[in-house]
């Protein structure tokens, strides 16, 4: 493989994402495939702190434009810093979340200008475009309730939104945010599957294993 796999989950909270990553992860490394995990906002030492501003609920009240700009910054050190490196050594990339999700939650969800923030997210990406993203798509009182279970407690802003029925242009918050990505994946439908999150585990994991071992496939046949 001369170039390595980018693979990103997206989704509501509680939608599973980091269940499928585990599992996905665990069953590459198994048939002796190179994989890293990272995850936004996060991965790196300037994105660990940009994690614990963003995501305290103690931060209710932040400007939306700031809250936007934090999330690009995390990302832009974690492509320089993990994802570029790993994929230029041939590794397969699994991301917790990336650019789709700023134009999900910041663009849908709080009204910024969608093209503003895919010429910004194409500033801070560069090179780094996933070849597959899974969307895990779930009904928000559903991930909510899936959420608040796992969560640290302290990281639950955009869940506090949501619970908190914060209106945006008339529309419940998470409400904005799931209309989004269903349409990022109908402008996306070469790289985005979108998966049906309300399922158990184990049916989610084998669409998803299903689509990666067609991809590897491809790649190696190249």
């Amino acid at each position: 493989m001369k170039r390595g796999l980018f693979i990103t989950f997206e989704g509501l909270e509680g939608c599973g994402k980091s269940t499928q990553i585990q599992k996905l992860f665990h069953s590459l490394i198994r048939r002796k495939f190179s994989v890293i995990i990272t995850k936004e906002p996060g991965g790196t030492v300037i994105g660990e702190k940009i994690r614990k501003i963003l995501l305290d609920k103690k931060n209710d009240g932040m400007d939306d434009k700031a809250e936007m700009l934090l999330f690009l910054a995390s990302r832009s050190e974690n492509v320089r810093l993990n994802i570029i490196p790993a994929l230029n050594e041939g590794k397969i990339v699994l991301s917790d979340r990336f650019y789709d999700s700023t134009t999900a939650y910041q663009g849908y969800g709080r009204g910024i200008d969608i093209g503003t923030i895919e010429r910004l997210n194409k500033l801070v990406v560069g090179e780094a475009i996933p070849d597959i993203t899974f969307i895990l798509d779930i009904e928000p009182t559903i991930g909510l309730e899936r959420s608040a279970s796992f969560s640290d407690e302290n990281e639950l802003r955009f869940e506090e939104e949501f619970m908190s029925k914060k209106m945006i242009h008339g529309e419940l918050f998470l409400d904005r945010v799931k209309e989004g990505y269903r349409n990022i994946a109908k402008s996306n439908l070469k790289r985005i599957r979108v998966i049906d999150a309300n399922r158990n585990k184990c049916e989610i994991f084998r669409d998803i294993l299903s689509i990666v071992d067609e991809k590897l496939i491809e790649l190696n046949s190249v």
